[in-house]
């Protein structure tokens, strides 16, 4: 019975490709069509010197987006189950021993896939109408599609979930470079579980978006994707002219999610927006390109959890990438922090000090962000507020890294002219 659908995904190596095909043979007559999603041109060739029983397609990405291109394709299979297979993999002769099928109860079937030590889970075998109705995210919801299958993975109750552990993936070869591993190193965050929650301290995200339709969708999904979520997200649209409020409206389902829209007038003064809605201890400033790792609030609030009262602001490391051609990432290190205890020490800070976990009382005693005379008070508020906050209190900074920061050219920061020298002189 041919009752097998299989998706080839991103395959980037010719042998690799060349290897899964024939690997496909072991499952041959249950195999009911092959499909291949996300390759490079050049490796047509390959798929098209491969014969098989089975018919093979392929099909390209629009807009780079997996995610989306996947839920149109699963939507129209009417065969029982679906087979994923990702870049390197292929199935080995233990699968032959192997009977594959889903017990009533239990929809999709994982795999561990080990890289430098680091091991996590990718769905493997699943039933098809599961599928239907539990999409995947799209492509500007997550920060890079090789998260797109293990953060569906994350949102799936463990009860229909069973571990494949006869071994019977293989991968033509294990790619080991900084920007996958690293990349590895965030997928496994969706896959830790927090046995007890930390209620106290309370703990809310707070957004300001301006234009980056192409990139707020991750910032908050972030937030949702949280293995201990925040209290509150707090989102202002500061008069976009792109397509920001359609994606934003997205989560106005949630109770904890609340969306203001207002005039454009800069980032200060649409953060101060949302200052009267704050309802927790803690806010963390999260900007619109940028994204948390999955554990952020978890480790967030198990630091604040014994925090001396006289510090308004909590700060640790700052994860960055580059922002490539297509939808790529290219990580670029670890940006590490280190105390602030004065203003010299502040404005001589290397990057921009973050992330920003401010005490709420400490923002809404300070009346939220200076609007300074500097570009209509359009740049560098983070450095206002701050040179602000320590003259009546501390900033704190702590050994963590849970904030990912996008470099890319549609910054504000690489748009604006101004200069930093300029700025200096009209800090108090």
């Amino acid at each position: 019975m041919k009752d097998i659908q299989v998706i080839l995904l991103s395959y980037s190596n010719s042998s690799a490709l060349h290897q899964a095909l024939m690997s496909l043979n072991l499952i041959i007559n249950r195999v009911k069509g092959v499909v291949v999603i996300d390759i490079p041109d050049l490796l047509l060739k390959t798929a098209d010197s491969f014969t098989t029983q089975a018919k093979i397609e392929y099909v390209k990405l629009n807009n780079n987006d997996l995610g989306k291109v996947l839920n149109n394709y699963i939507k129209e299979l009417s065969c029982e189950y679906v087979l994923f297979l990702y870049d390197q993999d292929y199935l080995n002769s233990n699968i032959t021993e192997k009977k594959l099928e889903l017990s009533n109860e239990k929809q999709v079937m994982t795999y561990q896939s080990t890289i430098k030590d680091i091991t996590f889970q990718r769905p493997f075998f699943v039933k098809t109408y599961f599928l239907k109705q539990n999409t995947f995210f799209q492509n500007n919801e997550v920060p890079f599609k090789e998260a797109i299958l293990p953060s569906w993975l994350s949102l799936l109750d463990q009860y229909h979930i069973i571990l494949e552990n006869r071994g019977i993936i293989s991968q033509y070869f294990k790619d080991a470079s900084t920007s996958n591993v690293e990349k590895i190193k965030f997928i496994k965050k969706y896959q830790s579980k927090v046995t007890n929650q930390i209620a106290q301290p309370s703990v809310a995200v707070m957004i300001s978006n301006y234009n980056m339709a192409d990139y707020v969708g991750t910032a908050i999904n972030s937030c949702f994707l949280q293995n201990s979520r925040p209290e509150q997200i707090l989102v202002v649209d500061d008069g976009s002219t792109d397509e920001s409020y359609k994606v934003l409206e997205n989560w106005i389902y949630d109770p904890r999610f609340k969306l203001l829209s207002k005039k454009n007038g800069g980032k200060a003064r649409a953060l101060n927006e949302l200052i009267p809605y704050i309802e927790t201890e803690f806010i963390v400033e999260l900007d619109a390109d940028d994204w948390l790792d999955p554990d952020a609030i978890f480790v967030i609030k198990n630091h604040l959890r014994n925090l001396a009262e006289d510090v308004a602001v909590l700060y640790g490391n700052l994860r960055a990438w580059k922002q490539m051609n297509f939808g790529k990432l290219k990580y670029k290190g670890v940006r590490k922090g280190s105390q602030v205890l004065n203003k010299k020490e502040l404005i001589s800070y290397t990057f921009p000090l973050g992330p920003r976990i401010y005490r709420t009382s400490s923002l809404k005693e300070n009346k939220g962000f200076p609007v300074i005379e500097f570009e209509d008070g359009r740049m560098y508020e983070d450095v206002s507020l701050l040179n602000t906050l320590l003259g009546k209190n501390r900033l704190l900074y702590k050994n963590f890294t849970i904030y990912n920061v996008r470099e890319h050219e549609s910054s504000i920061t690489k748009k604006n002219p101004s200069t930093w020298s300029d700025f200096l002189k009209l800090l108090n």
